[in-house]
């Protein structure tokens, strides 16, 4: 197992120090937020919320703006798009599944916080106990717990792309937006992997 340098780990560490000791458990909680957890959580409550009541926006270089409505309105350049029960039953569908993905990245966001505040008090506590390799091997877990998280956005990716396919088949000026291939989804699978601190 490699060492753990002390100096860049310090230099974290002191960054993240103040957070750190003021991680606050919650009840019944194996993996707590740290006290910036707590604030990125918080932010991110306040996006979801935004998210569910808001129109979501679709957008694509060089097209007018679509936008889909909670109740499933959409909408090109500000001008709704008539739709009958089945065509609107997809939008609604996309706009689910888009959701879930924005859901599942900021999820993701709150995790990679916290990591980077327990990283840092894992590296204060390993430079002062001496015991850099089981510093390394717990951020190392925590880190697989993340990148298992990032996996499971690139795991909604295929039925979105399935949802956006037939949406552009059945309204046709949809089409233009409908721009995500394979090589996303290729893309996300590889590119999910964790930077570790």
């Amino acid at each position: 197992m490699k060492a753990i340098k002390a100096a860049p780990l310090l230099a974290l560490a002191m960054t993240f120090s103040l957070a750190a000791c003021g991680e606050r458990p919650q009840a019944n909680d194996p993996n707590p937020d740290t006290t910036i957890g707590q604030k990125v959580r918080e932010a991110t409550n306040a996006a979801r919320k935004k998210m569910a009541e808001e129109n979501l926006t679709v957008s694509r270089d060089g097209q007018p703006k679509v936008e889909i409505s909670p109740t499933g309105e959409l909408l090109i350049d500000g001008a709704s798009v008539p739709l009958d029960d089945s065509q609107r039953a997809l939008v609604m569908q996309y706009r689910k599944q888009m959701l879930g993905v924005a859901e599942a990245g900021i999820e993701v966001g709150v995790q990679g916080a916290n990591l980077g505040v327990r990283a840092a008090g894992e590296a204060l506590k390993g430079i002062f106990n001496g015991d850099g390799d089981k510093v390394e091997a717990r951020i190392n877990a925590e880190a697989e717990k993340v990148k298992a998280s990032a996996k499971l956005i690139c795991d909604q990716l295929p039925p979105l792309m399935a949802t956006q396919q037939k949406l552009a088949e059945a309204v046709p000026q949809f089409k233009p937006y409908a721009t995500m291939d394979q090589s996303d989804i290729d893309d996300c699978l590889k590119d999910h992997t964790v930077s570790i601190p």
